[in-house]
C-alpha cells in the first residue's frame, strides 16, 4: 500500500522513469494501467485521473519529447483502453457476476459496500452514472459492473462509454499537456496530485455521507 501511495503522489517521477527506460513502449504500460484499473475489477485502487494528467505533461518536456511521445497519441491510446476495460467489466458482470462476488478473490477484494455505493449511484442517476462515474476513482470500475449486473442494455452502456471514455482522456491528459509543466505546477506536483484526487473522490464522499445521514434519520 505504501508503494501505491509514493507511486500516485509521486507519478510524474515514475513516468519520468519509464519513459527513460522504455521509450515508446510507455504507451503500452500505460495502456495496461488503465486498462486494468477498470478491465479487472479487483484493482479499483490503481491510479487513473492522475496518471493521465501526469503523462500529458511528461509528453510535453524534451524528455518526452525525444522518446516520440505524443499527448494527442496518449489521448487515443487512453481512450481505448477506457472502452475496452468498461466493455471487458461490463460482460464479465453480465456473463457470471453474481457468481463472482461469492468466489475469492473477489469475495475478499470487493466488499458488497462497494457495490452497494455504485448500485446507489447508478440508480440515481442512470446512464450518465456511466459518464458521470469515468471521472470518479474506484467508482468507475464498480459502475460498468453493476450496469452488467442489471438490466441496463449493452447498446446504451457502449453510447454512454464512448462519450466518457473520450471526455475524460481529452480533459485529463489536455489538461497535464496544457498546464503540468508551468513552474508552479511542476515544483507543487504532488499537492497537485492530492487535489485531483480529492476532487474526483468528492463526489462519492458526498453521496456516502448522504446516505449515512439518511439512515440515522430513518
Amino acid at each position: 500500500m505504501s508503494f501505491l501511495i509514493n507511486f500516485i503522489l509521486h507519478i510524474d517521477d515514475h513516468i519520468a522513469s519509464l519513459v527513460q527506460h522504455f521509450g515508446p513502449w510507455t504507451y503500452l504500460i500505460l495502456f495496461a494501467i488503465i486498462l486494468v484499473e477498470t478491465g479487472a475489477i479487483v484493482l479499483p485502487f490503481l491510479p487513473g485521473d492522475s496518471l493521465l494528467f501526469a503523462a500529458g505533461a511528461i509528453s510535453m518536456t524534451p524528455a518526452g519529447q525525444s522518446a516520440g511521445l505524443n499527448h494527442w497519441v496518449f489521448m487515443i491510446v487512453f481512450f481505448i483502453a477506457a472502452v475496452v476495460g468498461d466493455t471487458t467489466n461490463y460482460l464479465i458482470a453480465r456473463k457470471g457476476g453474481r457468481a463472482l462476488l461469492d468466489k475469492k478473490p473477489f469475495s475478499t477484494l470487493i466488499k458488497p459496500k462497494n457495490i452497494e455505493e455504485a448500485d446507489l449511484f447508478f440508480q440515481k442517476h442512470g446512464g450518465l452514472a456511466v459518464i458521470m462515474g469515468r471521472y470518479v476513482p474506484i467508482i468507475r470500475t464498480f459502475v460498468p459492473f453493476v450496469a452488467g449486473l442489471s438490466a441496463f442494455s449493452f447498446r446504451r452502456f457502449m453510447e454512454y462509454t464512448l462519450i466518457a471514455a473520450f471526455s475524460w482522456s481529452f480533459l485529463m491528459t489536455g489538461a497535464g499537456a496544457l498546464f503540468g509543466n508551468i513552474p508552479f505546477v511542476a515544483e507543487h506536483f504532488s499537492t497537485i496530485i492530492l487535489g485531483i484526487v480529492f476532487v474526483t473522490l468528492l463526489p462519492s464522499i458526498i453521496a456516502v455521507l448522504k446516505s449515512v445521514l439518511s439512515k440515522k434519520k430513518n
